[in-house]
């Protein structure tokens, strides 16, 4: 099981996406925790590292587990999910190549799990 923790951003019923280098699937923005870091620790510092903003007020959103993309099958990822504020101007740092505002439509450009969360989101009206 690989354990993630994402950054939910919504903005006009799309929702912010990344695709690192040399990567042709994007994902919701975030990682991996490093050992003994909270959820919130993680997000905080991945989207820092990944964005190069500063996320506050986090609100969990959801866990949701798939197939994980591109691994051995039976290989699956939990991504937990939170909504948070943030500040600074985003823009693409670190292994981050481009980022990209998708709606329910662009599903199949993201990574399975992803999927799910686009489903969840067009489900209670957030995600056009």
């Amino acid at each position: 099981m690989i354990d993630k923790i994402a950054w939910l951003h919504i903005e006009n019923g799309r929702v912010l996406v990344a695709r690192s280098h040399g990567k042709d699937t994007f994902y919701l923005p975030g990682g991996k925790r490093e050992p003994g870091e909270s959820d919130v620790e993680t997000l905080v510092r991945e989207i820092r590292e990944e964005l190069s903003v500063d996320v506050a007020g986090a609100e969990l959103i959801g866990v949701f587990e798939a197939q994980a993309h591109g691994r051995a099958e039976g290989e699956t990822v939990r991504m937990t999910c939170y909504a948070a504020s943030f500040a600074g101007e985003l823009k693409p740092a670190s292994e981050i190549a481009e980022l990209a505002w998708f709606a329910a439509a662009d599903a199949d450009r993201v990574s399975p799990v992803t999927r799910i969360i686009f489903s969840h989101l067009e489900s209670t009206g957030l995600l056009a």
